[in-house]
């Protein structure tokens, strides 16, 4: 039977809703401010409340750590790293494994404490200018003048957030407490091409510029100030607009328990990872694997209607692991004669890409 004229069509996708809870969720908590205003020592004194479980502290080029361990109470562990973006990644994600564990345990939540969140950007940011250093424009430039200004391509800069935004996003989900701290400061204020305006000052968070929005709860902390909540994101407390809201007695207990009322009821906040496919972990996975068996497996559970991929997408996964597959048969010969060992063969994974990424800030 034919459907009247201008009757809706039934919907082929089913409409999937759910009700809110209503729990407040566990905060990502951002704290700046000058230099010696006590930002450190209020994340490692809040180690030693009873109502949280595990603290973990990644330092990344701050090196308080082991000195506030000294404050009475104090009890976290230190997130051992090489210093590279890899190895901080996979420790975060371990800690965010952990407090998963533990709240599905119900006991006491995990915190996790990142000194600081200026430095990490600060990396990324000398990780994008070298590498606009080594594309073929910019090397035969600074060749001819080694002072000479360079540009550095958007894609760059894309892949640098790309890597900020991994870290928040975990941070953001965290089955507990996440405590990003960062360097603030009062700067000249710019105009919207980057000149200093005569007269006029602003204040300044050393870090990528939307981490401020991405906190649930902004706190800033200046010497011989009460500290200032910026903003939050809660239905308990208000700050106007302009107008900081001064904490007294402050301690980051009494913030997460007491004024936005969070509690072994809370639950992270629930934002699933937006993407513009389902193409790109299928493609990190089939790039991480050293067994043909594994990529043939793989290979034959891309069409899997539970995947949910489109007819192109699995055409796009499976070419990807055909080319694995070939690449794992003929390993390309950049390492010299003879067999390669796999500490080579990831050496010469790695020289590939730097030499596509060239490729790719030269377009």
């Amino acid at each position: 039977m034919n459907a009247p004229a201008g009757a809706a069509k039934q919907p082929a996708v089913k409409l999937k809703t759910r009700k809110p809870t209503g729990i407040v969720p566990w905060p990502l908590l951002l704290i700046e401010g000058e230099e010696g205003a006590g930002k450190t020592y209020a994340a490692a004194e809040f180690s030693a409340s009873d109502r949280i479980g595990q603290m973990y502290w990644v330092d990344l080029d701050e090196g308080s750590a082991d000195e506030y361990a000294a404050i009475e109470g104090a009890d976290y562990e230190i997130v051992d790293h090489d210093g590279s973006y890899r190895d901080i990644l996979e420790q975060v994600e371990a800690v965010h494994a952990e407090a998963r564990r533990v709240a599905a345990a119900g006991e006491p939540p995990v915190v996790l404490v990142i000194d600081s969140g200026s430095a990490l950007w600060r990396m990324l940011t000398n990780w994008t200018y070298e590498r606009g250093r080594r594309t073929r424009k910019n090397r035969a430039l600074l060749q001819e003048d080694p002072d000479a200004a360079y540009d550095i391509g958007r894609n760059l800069w894309n892949d640098a957030l790309e890597r900020w935004n991994r870290i928040i996003y975990l941070l953001r989900t965290l089955p507990g407490i996440a405590i990003v701290l960062a360097r603030g400061k009062q700067v000249s204020a710019t105009d919207d091409n980057g000149q200093p305006i005569q007269g006029r000052a602003e204040w300044k968070v050393s870090a990528q510029k939307d981490l401020g929005f991405d906190s649930t709860c902004w706190v800033r902390m200046k010497r011989n100030v009460d500290p200032q909540l910026i903003k939050v994101r809660s239905l308990r407390i208000r700050v106007d607009q302009r107008k900081p809201l001064a904490l007294r007695d402050f301690s980051i207990e009494d913030l997460v328990f007491n004024k936005l009322g969070c509690s072994v009821d809370s639950q992270p906040r629930i934002m699933p990872a937006l993407a513009g496919d389902l193409v790109q972990p299928w493609l990190t996975r089939i790039a991480e694997l050293e067994n043909k068996e594994a990529l043939a497996a793989l290979w034959r559970s891309v069409p899997n209607p539970d995947n949910r991929l489109s007819r192109e997408e699995i055409a796009t996964v499976r070419s990807a692991a055909e080319q694995r597959a070939a690449e794992l048969d003929n390993p390309r010969p950049e390492m010299g004669d003879g067999p390669l060992t796999d500490a080579e063969k990831l050496r010469a994974a790695a020289k590939r890409k730097a030499a596509e990424q060239d490729a790719d800030a030269e377009q």
